[in-house]
This record gives structure tokens, sequence and C-alpha cells, in this order.
């Protein structure tokens, strides 16, 4: 037995272009239910795009500059969007019992994508810079403090913040969101409730 010939068989037949890259599709699949999930990956590119922009240009820029305020909005209602579009996905999912015939992996990833985007969202909204923002800051700190999580992050610490909401839960979103898009390719898309 060679473990280098079964483990490249395994990958292979993971990895098969033809069912990562499917030139057709099951006619169930044209109903506008299957859409929500491209469109939140849409909004999340559109999020990340203008964060990406902001960043590279700078606090100042975004919030007194009228071309950073405007990519400031587009952030913001990016976010909106990426929401609206998450949570309807993840209802309709729900509905057709997308967890269904070995498909359960695929549904947790969504559900901890959801909780890290909302955390993720959290974040953003404190790291604002308005009067909102900062009162909402010292708010959370007692509620980490209640639940005990004061030890791992410092909501008051804006640097702290700052680099969680800029590259360290990006990453995480977006290295989980590529691994739900594997299951959803190796699994299919799920069909309805007959």
């Amino acid at each position: 037995m060679n473990i280098t010939r079964v483990v490249k068989k395994e990958i292979k037949k993971d990895l098969d272009p033809d069912m990562m890259l499917p030139d057709t599709l099951p006619v169930y699949v044209s109903s506008f239910v299957y859409m929500f999930g491209v469109l939140t990956m849409a909004s999340l590119v559109i999020v990340i795009s203008s964060g990406i922009i902001m960043v590279l240009e700078g606090p100042i820029w975004y919030q007194y500059s009228s071309l950073g305020l405007f990519f400031r909005s587009i952030h913001f209602w990016g976010a909106q969007v990426f929401f609206f579009f998450m949570i309807v996905h993840m209802i309709s999912v729900f509905f057709m019992a997308g967890w269904r015939e070995g498909r359960i992996i695929t549904w947790m990833l969504g559900v901890m994508l959801f909780g890290i985007s909302m955390f993720e969202a959290f974040l953003g909204y404190l790291i604002g810079g308005g009067f909102f923002a900062q009162w909402n800051q010292v708010q959370a700190k007692d509620a980490m403090n209640a639940i005990g999580l004061t030890g791992f992050i410092n909501i008051l610490n804006n640097s702290q913040i700052y680099g969680l909401h800029v590259v360290i839960l990006p990453i995480i979103l977006v290295a989980l969101l590529g691994i739900h898009l594997f299951f959803v390719r190796k699994k299919g898309v799920v069909p309805p409730i007959e």
C-alpha cells in the first residue's frame, strides 16, 4: 500500500475540476431562492474592496474628504446589504433543510460565518469614531467583562479592534467562505424538499 498514491487519489476525487466548476446545473437551481448565496458573496466583495481602499488611504481620508466619505458609505451600505442577503440565504437554506444528505458541515460552516460576520460588523461599528461608537465601546467593555472575554480582547483598545476588524477576522471569513464553497461544490446544491 502506497500512502502517497492513496492521498493523491483522495485529493483528486475531492478536487475534480468537473465537480468544482460544473458547466451544467440541475433545473431547480434556476429558482430565485438559490441566488442569495451569490448575492451575499458579491456584497462581501464590495465590502472588502471598499475596506481595502479605506485602509490604504487612512482614517483622516475617509473621515474628512468627500471621496473618502463616499467609500465609507459604500463600505457601510455594503455591509448592510451583505447581512440582508446572508440572513435571507440562511432562512431559505434552513427551510430547504440544507443539512440533508451529508451537508451538515456546509450548514455549520455557514452558521460559523454568520457569527464571525456579526462580530466583525460589531467591531467595525466600534471603530467608526462617532459619539455613539464611543458610547457603545464603553458599554461593550462591561458586557465583555460580564462574560469573561476581557482577558482576550480589550474593546477600549482601538488598535486591537482595528487590527481584528481589518486583518484577522477578514482572513478568517475568507478562509471559511472558501471551505464553505468547497463543501457546496463537493456535495452539490441542496435539492428542494419533495
